[in-house]
């Protein structure tokens, strides 16, 4: 008989992560942070540096999930910044790779997703409008991204993420750092949302 194939992980938190199973215990901010800014989007085929984190992307959607939704509770603010934490196991796949890959990719990502919401005290389902919402952010943050860093043309990049209103990325700036960096402030910002929920 051949031996099951090996689901988890070990994390550098010490925790052994089931892939398949996951449980909010094996869940830690730090392996989230670490494992986020070392995956690059685009896969790593942006300008500069630097490759262009998951975690600066995380930071920079929860910041315009607050112009959009500038009453949001805490717990929508802290859903956000967590809205691609399952990335930090599963990687960052650009959209035409999941849609090839099929139903197995989204099936895994929300049991990450799951796990990771209860961990840290949100319901393991964001409601459809929060999703919506924070999906907006997520849009208008890749359109940024494209037009400044991936070589889209901005035609391009209003046909796949549709252009987004100029008040909402009035000011805001794309951060190309080294990854410890942007650990630290995903870390510090997950932290400060935690101590007001």
């Amino acid at each position: 008989m051949a031996k099951p194939a090996r689901a988890w992980q070990r994390m550098l938190s010490g925790r052994r992560l089931d892939l398949l199973d996951p449980t909010p215990v094996d869940i830690e901010i730090d392996d989230i942070a670490h494992g986020l800014a070392f995956v690059a989007r685009w896969n790593g085929q942006t300008q500069g540096d630097f490759a262009y984190s998951v975690a600066e992307h995380s930071l920079l959607v929860e910041e315009i999930h607050g112009r959009i939704c500038p009453d949001a509770p805490v717990k929508w603010k802290l859903a956000a910044l967590l809205h691609d934490a399952p990335e930090y196991v599963i990687g960052d796949m650009i959209s035409p790779v999941k849609a090839a890959v099929g139903p197995g990719y989204e099936a895994l990502d929300a049991r990450l997703s799951a796990a990771i919401h209860i961990r840290f005290g949100l319901p393991a389902a964001i409601p459809l409008t929060v999703k919506r919402q924070i999906k907006k952010a997520d849009r208008i943050s890749a359109w940024m991204e494209a037009t400044r860093l991936a070589g889209f043309t901005t035609e391009e990049a209003d046909k796949i993420f549709g252009r987004p209103d100029p008040g909402l990325i009035s000011g805001l700036q794309l951060h190309l750092r080294p990854p410890l960096e942007v650990r630290r402030d995903f870390t510090a910002r997950h932290t400060a949302l935690l101590a007001r929920l």
